[in-house]
């Protein structure tokens, strides 16, 4: 009996033998589809290949695609566990043609690998064409030999495929496969068609027309192919089962569940057992591909996910989380195809732990308040509006859960009471916002948030995707359109651009369109938490509400600030280690140029304190040790050892990173840095390249500021660095080696140097050695007033000495060096009754622009940006001498 790891590698090797090249499935996240929730079949992938928007290198393809089906159109949450072939999760294997082959080729290869690689009888398939495909059906005739009773003609969209309104499109032919009469069902378009005998197991589009804005359809230059067949589907025939939860794979899984909460698989639990098999696979997947529960979006489907599986495990009597235990038993079974589930592992079992352990705790309040409300209630009346929106604002019981818990009641919920309240809580949240002190400008944001939603962030995975504009802002106004030259600000409701928070710049790109639109994006704003504002400028074409877009990120900035976003981290850690325990953050900026991290120190850190710090980094860098990111509650990160980071806003759940080994830190597990952060970073701390400090001060009392470059930009400055020291080498006629030994002498002979020209100028402005110092009389007072080229500094000592020989009387001595002026005036003790240093000093001060001075009454200094008025400074000493 063929496994399902057996079955998929059939498909592929088939194809790659029929020269096809084999692509591996794209993520759960659609890149290429902003109105996608989940990659939900495998043309996805393809889906700008087939509109002539991308082109590959191969016209042939062939893929096992994984998929989620579990919000928006498609959507099967609610039938997984009762039926026999519903899931959230399941693998498309299929086969593409770009313009290549078409009809006979593609009917050709399916009959041939169904019939012969995997051996289906030929009498138990049939087929089904659109009613208006002859040639389809006569394909078939003429390659299966099928008779035509089993090729049946369908005249629905069922069997005729449509990208959208308009795009490619073409009719479909259906392979079934017919377990028997012993099971009810009719062939399809019968009246019994819903049954169970007769199941689709493949589906070939051939895409062969364009559907045009007036409703025409014209043929496509180059029809192509598209095809899809369920491997759960055909993995249950091939295995001889019908019901595809008892093929091996979620087979093992259900028994993994059953041994874990000690329950009979097949007894009361069944459908629990098949609820956790399919749940476990959807949600681990989606968190390797970069989903993270949350209140929107994508996050909040996988919520939904994570919690309906566990309110299973809750019914089975299980009183401790249960997924996250189940985690290894999928890893076996898919981690071979899929080797992102074993990536991820740390990051999936702490997500589903992290997950259960927070539902019990909501689930065992939220129950007991409804019991107690609904035992207010009278058989069958629906649980108040208010109450359930109770549950859900003050429990975090989402109104699901609640109706989910009710079926067992026959109770339904009052939703438009539900949604009135909600209405009511987004009324009082509106009053407190405008009453914040926001400016009035930022009450746009408000508005948006509520019409747009939240805008879901791609960035940890990716640096280019679709999105679809959800706001257009102009001048501070939202418009419904913006052209070339407008400066705009775009929110759309998915985007791998990463908005201003946590000390971290927002990212750079271009959104753009396959029809000349181009927005350059200077930066990415945050508002309110969860609103991703791209601020740029629109250099061509027409940008409409509505429009699917492709924003591409400027990778190699983005690059730049992912390493030096994780070297703070790693500087972060080094700083406690070398300088102590009480080293925190207060602050950083983590941009494409430079870091910037601000410290709790009460001192300059010494040269050597820098250098082992720097050493320190670069170790842990040549490591190249993974970055591992994992969800917890912030309680549960703070117990295993990580720091908060500053500027961090945290709620429920957080993102932990982790990187570096450390032997020693049996606390943290031998990880040398663990970290909050929301930030993006480096895949391995090799990704650094190499760091380097290039500044530390004092940013404030009691803080110090640490600068420093990596990667790149390391490396350019230590080139500067070099350049400049080869500069100075030559200058000095020295070698790089003594070029610090001959700057000090040099320095040492400027100060000597310096020293003897002030003496010389101080004997010249006391008019030489040993000679008498010249004055004037002003009102009966010896003054001694002097412009002279001496340092500022000197012109005290100067003063002192000049009045000593002049004996009583009034010195001023004005300095215009270094392009202002310097004051300084002197009054012998005998007339400081009649005349004050300080109120002389104000009047020359004044005179070269100057404002105010300030001294003793014998002794005050003052300046001005004027040194030009040097004279007239004086001028106003005497002045104010004479009146």
């Amino acid at each position: 009996m063929p496994s399902s790891n057996d079955i998929r590698a059939t498909f592929l090797d088939f194809f790659a033998r029929n020269e096809h090249q084999v692509v591996e499935s794209s993520p759960l996240v659609p890149r290429n589809d902003p109105t996608l929730m989940f990659t939900n079949a495998g043309m996805v992938q393809f889906k700008n290949v087939f509109t002539g928007l991308e082109h590959r290198p191969y016209v042939r393809a062939a893929t096992s695609q994984k998929c989620v089906r579990a919000g928006g159109k498609h959507n099967d949450l609610e039938n997984v566990g009762f039926t026999a072939r519903h899931h959230t999760f399941f693998e498309m294997l299929g086969n593409f043609s770009f313009g290549d082959y078409f009809k006979e080729r593609a009917i050709a290869l399916a009959w041939e690998l169904i019939t012969r690689d995997y051996g289906l009888a030929k009498e138990k398939l049939l087929v089904t064409v659109y009613h208006e495909d002859d040639d389809a059906a006569a394909l078939w005739k003429e390659i299966a030999g099928l008779p035509d009773e089993r090729i049946i003609r369908i005249a629905t969209s069922d069997n005729f495929w449509a990208m959208g309104d308009t795009g490619p499109c073409g009719p479909c032919s259906e392979i079934f496969y017919d377990h028997g009469p012993s099971i009810a069902g009719g062939p399809p378009g019968s009246e019994d068609a819903d049954g169970d005998r007769f199941i689709e197991i493949w589906n070939l589009v051939f895409m062969q027309y364009e559907a045009l804005p007036d409703g025409r359809r014209i043929e496509l230059p180059k029809p192509s192919i598209d095809t899809g067949m369920g491997l759960e589907r055909l993995a249950a025939i091939l295995q001889g089962k019908h019901d595809n939860y008892d093929t091996d794979t979620l087979r093992a899984l259900i028994l993994a569940s059953a041994e874990a909460t000690r329950t009979d698989p097949d007894g009361p639990h069944r459908v629990s057992h098949r609820v956790v098999a399919d749940h476990l696979r959807s949600s681990c997947f989606l968190v390797a591909d970069g989903v993270l529960p949350s209140n929107e979006g994508r996050g909040y489907v996988l919520r939904r996910i994570m919690r309906r599986a566990m309110r299973h495990a809750h019914l089975m009597g299980a009183t401790e989380p249960v997924l996250y235990r189940l985690v290894p038993a999928l890893i076996r079974q898919m981690g071979v195809a899929y080797p992102e589930l074993g990536r991820a592992e740390a990051l999936i079992t702490e997500t589903l732990r992290t997950e259960e352990t927070r539902f019990r705790a909501m689930l065992e309040r939220g129950l007991s308040l409804l019991a107690e409300e609904t035992g207010k209630l009278g058989a069958g009346v629906p649980l108040p509006g208010p109450v359930a929106f109770k549950l859900y604002d003050t429990f975090g019981f989402p109104l699901d859960l609640t109706q989910d818990a009710l079926k067992a009641e026959k109770r339904g919920v009052d939703v438009a009471g539900f949604e009135t309240a909600m209405e009511e809580q987004r009324a009082r949240a509106r009053a407190a916002w405008a009453g914040s002190g926001e400016a009035a400008t930022e009450a746009v944001w408000f508005d948006l948030r509520e019409k747009a939603g939240a805008t879901e962030f791609l960035g940890y995975t990716a640096e280019a995707a679709e999105g679809e504009v959800r706001a257009i802002v102009v001048n501070g106004a939202p418009v419904a359109e913006a052209r070339g030259g407008d400066e705009v600000a775009i929110i759309l409701n998915q985007t791998p651009f990463y908005g201003e928070s946590g000390g971290q710049v927002g990212d750079a790109g271009t959104i753009s369109t396959g029809d000349g639109l181009v927005i350059a994006i200077r930066d990415t704003q945050k508002k309110l938490g969860d609103l991703f504002v791209h601020l740029g400028t629109v250099e061509q074409g027409v940008v409409k509400l509505g429009d699917a877009v492709i924003t591409t990120v400027d990778g190699a900035r983005r690059s730049a600030i992912r390493a030096h976003h994780s070297a703070t981290h790693l500087l972060h850690e080094a700083l406690r280690r070398r300088l102590g325990g009480h080293v925190a953050q207060k602050g950083s900026l983590v941009a494409p140029e430079r870091l910037r991290f601000d410290v709790s120190h009460p001192k300059p850190m010494e040269p050597a304190d820098i250098a082992w710090v720097e050493a320190e980094v670069n170790a842990r860098v040549r490591e190249n040790a993974p970055v591992v990111t994992r969800l917890m509650t912030p309680d549960e990160a703070v117990k295993q050892g990580a720091m908060a980071l500053f500027g961090e806003k945290y709620g429920d759940e957080v993102r932990v990173v982790s990187m570096g080994a450390d032997p020693d830190a049996t606390e943290r597990a031998g990880l040398y840095s663990v970290e909050l952060c929301g930030g993006t970073h480096v895949r391995a701390t090799g990704d650094i390249g190499l760091f380097k400090i290039i500044g530390e001060g004092a940013v404030s009392a009691g803080v110090r500021r640490v600068e420093a470059v990596t990667g790149a930009t390391a490396l350019a400055y230590i080139g500067e660095t070099e350049k400049n020291l080869a500069l100075a080498a030559a200058a000095l006629k020295a070698p790089p080696a003594e070029v610090p030994a001959r700057i000090e002498a040099l320095v040492e002979e400027r100060r000597r140097l310096e020293r003897e020209v002030s003496e010389l100028r101080k004997k010249l402005a006391t008019g030489g050695a040993g000679a008498a110092p010249a004055f004037e009389e002003v009102s009966g007072v010896k003054f001694a007033g002097r412009v002279v080229e001496v340092p500022a500094r000197d012109l005290k000592s100067l003063a002192d000495e000049i009045r000593k020989g002049m004996g009583s009387g009034v010195v001023a001595l004005v300095s215009p060096m270094d392009g202002k002026a310097s004051i300084v005036v002197s009054v012998s003790p005998d007339l400081t009754a009649r005349f004050s240093a300080v109120t002389l000093v104000q009047a020359a001060s004044a005179a070269v622009g100057g404002k105010g001075g300030g001294g003793r009454a014998d002794m005050a200094q003052a300046g001005g940006p004027d040194a030009a008025k040097a004279e007239d400074a004086l001028a106003a000493v005497r002045g104010a001498l004479a009146a």
